[in-house]
């Protein structure tokens, strides 16, 4: 069972940047990543074991500028942990949907909705060619591969064509796109194994169409 899984490689912890969220988190990068594709079958990254800086900051900004989402629909696309949609929850957004590709992602994230005690609905899907309307969309660390990137852009400025407020966490990944609006910016704790530094300077930023 997913969830099983989820529970037995991972630790509930306070987010260090957000500490009024606790998130199941790997403790081991690479042993986490080896069980995973135990099952013989190629599986994608654990992005939903840990903290990404991108996912922190966005979090973060939410959580102190809750009328960004308090009341409105919200898309957490390429969810990972969860942990935005969470915090997008904890600000007062109704419904959440947190969506991902990965199975153990929405296991993850299902898990730690439960463990903050917020209401959020997953969905396993490719979304990026559809144009289901929500009020919010948000986005954390999306800019990661010249592929991804070029297929989630389009995505999010079709989104914010359509009225949809629109940001992104983002600590300077190699894809990120120009034209972006900056809102805000922070300094976040990492892991180190995975970032080879422990601060990651980090921006929220605004699509626009």
């Amino acid at each position: 069972m997913l969830l099983d899984f989820v529970r037995a490689h991972t630790v509930l912890a306070p987010v260090p940047f957000i500490p009024e969220i606790h998130l199941r988190q790997a403790e081991e990068p690479i042993a986490l990543w080896e069980a995973t594709e135990a099952g013989g079958a190629e599986q994608p990254p654990p992005f939903w074991a840990f903290a990404w800086a991108g996912g922190q900051a966005l979090a973060r900004h939410i959580l102190d500028e809750p009328e960004l989402v308090a009341g409105r629909s919200v898309l957490d696309l390429a969810t990972g942990s969860g942990l935005v949609a969470v915090a997008a929850a904890r600000a007062g957004a109704h419904p959440v949907v947190a969506n991902d590709i990965d199975p153990l992602s929405l296991a993850a994230a299902a898990a730690n909705a439960a463990d903050n005690q917020v209401a959020v609905q997953t969905v396993e899907a490719d979304l990026l060619d559809t144009d289901d309307r929500y009020g919010v969309v948000l986005a954390g660390d999306v800019f990661y591969s010249r592929e991804m990137a070029g297929r989630v852009l389009p995505y999010l400025r079709r989104a914010a064509g359509r009225g949809s407020l629109v940001l992104v966490g983002d600590p300077g990944r190699a894809y990120l796109p120009e034209g972006l609006v900056k809102r805000a910016e922070y300094d976040v704790p990492v892991t180190e194994a995975l970032e080879s530094c422990t601060i990651r300077r980090t921006a929220v930023w605004q699509v626009v169409s």
